[in-house]
């Protein structure tokens, strides 16, 4: 699938998805103030069994969760379709989520760029 790219701006990383992954998450992108990024890393992610869908998709059996879910009061934003290497946020002070995680090409360097923002930005 991998229908997503980050797009860097001087102020917001924003995450397209395209084709089929847009279409399963009903949201094109998800745009964060590098300010509002507290934490990035590459890790793992299962998501909570009892985690909600509002509104996405998710086929737990296949490790596949796009769009937006709701855990013990906190929102996530997922868009993946494999458990590990993912793109890791947490943040604080976003309109909407807490968790951002997704899946893209060379995790390492772009969780990488996305600190050396972050850093520029404090």
């Amino acid at each position: 699938m991998m229908g997503r790219h980050v797009q860097f701006t001087d102020t917001h990383l924003i995450l397209h998805l395209t084709g089929f992954t847009g279409l399963f998450a009903l949201k094109w992108k998800v745009s964060i103030d590098y300010r509002h990024i507290k934490n990035v890393f590459v890790d793992g992610f299962d998501a909570p069994l009892w985690m909600l869908r509002m509104p996405g998709t998710s086929i737990a059996p296949l490790h596949i969760y796009e769009g937006s879910f709701k855990y013990a009061n906190d929102w996530y934003f997922l868009s993946y379709e494999k458990r590990d290497h993912l793109i890791n946020m947490e943040l604080d002070g976003h309109d909407k989520y807490r968790y951002v995680i997704f899946q893209i090409d060379r995790p390492a360097e772009v969780a990488a760029d996305i600190r050396n923002r972050m850093a520029a930005r404090r």
